[in-house]
């Protein structure tokens, strides 16, 4: 007579999530993590170079948000190093870096889209790693 095989499914009483679950979420986490980290170095290049030289980035003088470059600078610089300390720690699989990631990628699309006429290729890469970030919704809500 043949012997029964063993199920496929976890053993009953186990109430955790399915391996496979726990993979994508897992790999949700290391894409937001990798994407922020590359966000923060691109806010931070930018950043570094508006500093550094007023003169590389066109002047504009009717537009709305129109700052200082050298504010600016500081600004992304700020925005740039927090977002890669964030997407570090969520590499790191820490629970502060969910919060601060999901926080930083909203502050930085919103920072790239008002810095959108000063070099225009770069914010709208920089906005669409932030929207990729927000769409994410394993940032905040994996392995919690």
């Amino acid at each position: 007579m043949a012997q029964p095989t063993a199920p496929r499914h976890a053993p009953q009483g186990s109430s955790g999530p399915s391996s496979h679950t726990r993979a994508w979420a897992v790999g949700g986490t290391v894409f937001a993590g990798v994407v922020l980290v590359v966000n923060g170095l691109l806010d931070i290049l930018k950043g570094i170079t508006a500093v550094a030289s007023d003169q590389i980035y066109t002047g504009i003088d009717d537009y709305v948000f129109r700052f200082n470059l050298t504010a600016w600078g500081w600004a992304l610089l700020a925005v740039g190093v927090i977002a890669l300390a964030a997407g570090l720690g969520l590499l790191a699989d820490a629970l502060w870096a969910r919060i601060v990631g999901v926080t930083m990628a909203s502050l930085s699309l919103l920072a790239n889209f008002l810095w959108l006429p000063y070099q225009p290729l770069w914010a709208v890469v920089s906005i669409g790693l932030g929207a990729s970030l927000t769409a994410n919704r394993s940032v905040g809500a994996s392995s919690l």
